[in-house]
């Protein structure tokens, strides 16, 4: 089976809109992994992803009278894009089925490429069915985005390059698996060439369609799919793809939403290239996979597959990353109600970076904070930090794997505070960098207790924190001086709407 498989990709043509994408050594990730660690940059092609081999490869396979038909395709964007550019490079009529779902970045692409654009569904599911039925009503020939051979062969000559691109003897290959059409054909071809390279597929923990359907030994259909990774969000591997893999691929990966963000910047911090999350599912795994294995002075390489990424995704992204990479712990903590508390718990947390701070006064006795708090030794550092905060007498909770917490609580810390609380409100601005935090709160003194802080580290040279104090009428002219003296810019915003609608 692989040696017709090779036979298959090697005569694949695909360079008429493809491109031999570069290996490059990830030096950062190696020197931090202690691996030799190479990334194959297929966010190069000029669809900004290696769908473009397969799609073309499967039309120019298509005799001429299938081609004067037109053909069909459904895909959540990066098949659909590859699809359209081979349509439009050959001639011939496009209709591509997208879920309404599909980032606007990927359906503005299509469209741009002269292919029909048509929305239908949630799910790739969803839209492949629809596509099918166009087919049939339309007389269009459908081009699968995984379950065909001649997608596969054009996928598969991504191993024809890793391995004439390798400048050492490679000891494991991790893909990024949907349908399964990708590694499908890399692991039937490098098992052909060098059966002794392990293949390692990965997935999402809430889209493992081909890890199911290995563990049970048959495909089996998902009931549903989470769509942050939406290259890959796929309710059942492909027929031919599973066939493949059974035989060709050693294990499945599966890997968090957290630590797909946390892959998504190690990408960004060794090629200034920003993955979509499919895109970095690879290197997510081998992460993974050499933490688990502790392997050191292995030769791995990891495809990066795709850069078709929604600007504003990267929000999220950059808020998870820092979890993803256990860089980040997120506690709720209870402090007792008077002045001076929060510098106290800052003391207790040190010099460490805070990199978020929410309260607001509830009642006269306690208070709940919400801290993120920077880690450089992972999981233990975090359980150091949480038993040296219990043993000053904080309770703590651990919200660091909390979904509820960190895609909501973390922006609804808040309220309004009560009555007759001679509240002031001021945004101030300070440098930033470790410690920073500590030091404003320690020139903020004991005087006049805070009923309120939000403080974001955003990775900017400054930070910003909003701060209500407790102020008597009769001290508000001690307190003016007071902020004259604290050598930081101010602004009040106690007038302010969003604070008089939402806070006051």
């Amino acid at each position: 089976m692989t040696q017709e498989y090779v036979d298959r990709i090697q005569k694949a043509m695909v360079y008429d809109v493809a491109v031999e994408t570069p290996l490059e050594y990830a030096s950062g990730l190696s020197k931090r992994l202690n691996n030799r660690i190479y990334i194959k940059r297929e966010d190069l092609q000029p669809v900004f992803s290696f769908k473009c081999r397969g799609a073309y490869n499967k039309i120019m396979h298509l005799s001429e009278q299938e081609r004067q038909q037109g053909v069909i395709a459904a895909s959540a964007g990066n098949h659909a894009q590859g699809v359209a550019l081979s349509s439009q490079k050959l001639g011939i009529k496009a209709v591509i089925v997208m879920p309404k779902t599909t980032p606007r970045i990927k359906i503005d692409s299509v469209a741009s490429y002269g292919a029909k654009v048509v929305l239908h569904g949630n799910t790739y599911d969803d839209a492949y069915s629809h596509a099918r039925k166009l087919a049939d009503k339309e007389n269009l020939v459908f081009v699968h985005p995984y379950d065909d051979p001649d997608v596969i062969a054009g996928q598969g000559t991504i191993a024809m390059e890793i391995l004439k691109q390798m400048p050492e003897n490679m000891d494991v290959i991790f893909l990024p698996v949907g349908g399964g059409g990708l590694i499908a054909g890399v692991s039937a071809y490098i098992k052909a060439i060098n059966p002794a390279v392990r293949i390692v597929g990965v997935e999402p923990d809430d889209a493992p369609c081909m890890h199911a359907a290995l563990a049970a030994g048959e495909r089996v259909i998902l009931d549903q799919v989470g769509i942050f990774a939406d290259g890959v969000a796929v309710r059942q591997a492909g027929e031919e793809p599973f066939r493949i893999a059974q035989q060709c691929v050693d294990e499945v990966i599966l890997v968090s939403t957290d630590e797909i963000c946390a892959a998504i910047k190690d990408i960004f911090d060794d090629t200034r290239s920003i993955a979509e999350p499919a895109g970095a599912l690879a290197v997510a795994g081998m992460k993974k996979y050499v933490e688990r294995e502790a392997c050191a002075n292995k030769v791995l390489v990891t495809i990066d597959s795709g850069a078709n990424m929604n600007f504003d995704r990267l929000r999220h992204v950059a808020e998870r990353a820092e979890l993803g990479e256990r860089r980040e712990a997120i506690l709720a903590v209870t402090i007792p109600e008077r002045p001076g508390s929060f510098r106290q718990f800052c003391d207790t947390i040190g010099m460490r970076g805070i990199t978020e701070f929410n309260y607001r006064y509830a009642d006269s006795t306690q208070a709940h904070v919400f801290v993120g708090v920077q880690m450089h030794q992972g999981d233990s550092e975090k359980d150091e930090l949480i038993a040296a905060l219990s043993n000053k007498g904080y309770p703590v909770l651990d919200m660091t794997d909390n979904e509820m917490a960190k895609i909501h609580i973390r922006y609804m810390v808040g309220g309004r505070g009560p009555d007759k609380l001679d509240e002031k409100v001021y945004r101030f601005e300070f440098p930033e960098r470790p410690g920073a935090l500590l030091r404003f709160l320690n020139k903020m003194g004991q005087q006049w207790n805070i009923s309120m802080f939000h403080y974001r580290n955003h990775g900017a040279a400054y930070g910003r924190v909003l701060v209500g104090m407790q102020v008597p009428v009769e001290e508000e002219a001690n307190f003016r001086c007071f902020l004259d003296e604290i050598g930081y810019p101010y602004w009040e915003e106690s007038n302010n709407p969003a604070y008089t609608l939402f806070l006051h």
